[in-house]
């Protein structure tokens, strides 16, 4: 389902090469959930970023179901990720100007559904939010917010989903009710899912957990 070769990631900072990511190479089967771990710094939401195709490596490979994305073209590569990938940031990234439910209906409308608020209403229903469907995000706890992000990451029941550090920004009441609709989530659609995490809690959930440092995987352990 995933496949990562041979990946580097390059960046010059203060006139200096910064290597982020260093001969990376991971594979990840179907319907697995894989945490991925480390020190800050270590390349984690780097590298869930490129494997969304949010950027573009300096040298190696990313097939995501076949599709090598590393070749891809902007316009095909931002077709692919809204129909394949679902990605979950830790800052939420909601639309501020739109609604609960027409935040979670915009990648359904994208797509050219025209159910898209029903299904956007079924999927806040699903997260607990039935009754905040009306309310813009400045009118939304953070957990009510990542919530929201979680539902419009599943609405095109994605193969793929992504989530980085999706507890990071909560409590530890609503980090473990996002935790648990996380896996209720993916047990039910079924995708495949990676996530980044500092959260013990969350990581010990994954059937295997990837550890980062300087830029390399230092352990893949399935547990």
């Amino acid at each position: 389902m995933i496949s990562v070769k041979h990946l580097f990631m390059c960046l010059t900072a203060g006139g200096h090469p910064v290597t982020i990511l260093n001969n990376v190479s991971l594979e990840i089967p179907e319907k697995q959930m894989v945490a991925i771990v480390g020190p800050s710094g270590s390349g984690k939401s780097t590298l869930l970023g490129l494997i969304a195709g949010l950027d573009k490596p300096t040298a190696g490979s990313i097939l995501l179901d076949g599709v090598e994305i590393t070749r891809l073209a902007e316009n095909d590569m931002a077709r692919y990720r809204r129909q394949k990938i679902g990605y979950i940031f830790q800052s939420f990234h909601l639309i501020p100007t739109l609604t609960a439910l027409e935040n979670v209906a915009v990648p359904l409308e994208l797509n050219g559904d025209l159910n898209a608020k029903t299904r956007a209403a079924e999927l806040l229903w699903a997260v607990g939010l039935v009754d905040r469907l009306d309310h813009y995000p400045v009118q939304l706890s953070g957990g009510e917010q990542q919530r929201v992000a979680v539902a419009r990451a599943f609405s095109c029941r994605p193969p793929i989903l992504l989530a980085d550090e999706p507890t990071g920004n909560l409590d530890t009441t609503t980090g473990h009710q996002v935790i648990d609709l996380l896996l209720s989530l993916n047990r039910d659609q079924g995708s495949t899912l990676v996530l980044v995490t500092h959260d013990p809690a969350l990581a010990s959930n994954a059937e295997r957990i990837v550890t980062l440092r300087d830029g390399r995987i230092e352990s893949d352990q399935p547990q």
